[in-house]
């Protein structure tokens, strides 16, 4: 586990409750930039706390989302994707491999004018295709 007070503090900055299951999620989501599932976030943690439920895995993740310190994916998969990376930004999903790899949007030229008229009040970009690694295989 990273720090232990770095992680403490980084949820109380916040305004989250440290609980022991709050900091295990915490370290997993920053040591596993991998946009992981509500599944893969439990399997992970329940090795080192064996009577952890599922349910428990949600409440934290709700928390989180609410707090603003990780953001939803919906891929258009059957489940959401966790991205402890909460700065503007794209995504790529691979449809062979079921990676995403994250990338800078402000890259993207579109024709702004178009939307003169509109309030932006967020951006999320998703491509899917195959990855680079994939291609190569």
């Amino acid at each position: 586990m990273q720090n232990i007070e770095y992680l403490k503090q980084y949820l109380i900055n916040h305004e989250i409750k440290p609980s022991t299951i709050r900091l295990n999620v915490l370290d997993y989501l920053l040591k596993n930039r991998i946009h992981p599932t509500a599944d893969d976030i439990y399997e992970a943690v329940a090795k080192n706390i064996p009577t952890l439920s599922k349910t428990s895995i949600y409440n934290t993740i709700d928390l989180f989302l609410e707090k603003g310190i990780i953001q939803a994916l919906d891929t258009g998969e059957k489940e959401h994707r966790f991205d402890i990376e909460v700065s503007t930004h794209g995504h790529f999903l691979c449809r062979n491999c079921n990676k995403i790899f994250d990338f800078n949007i402000d890259s993207i030229e579109y024709d702004q004018s178009k939307l003169d008229d509109f309030l932006i009040e967020e951006r999320k970009v998703l491509f899917k295709g195959i990855c680079e690694n994939c291609q190569d295989s």
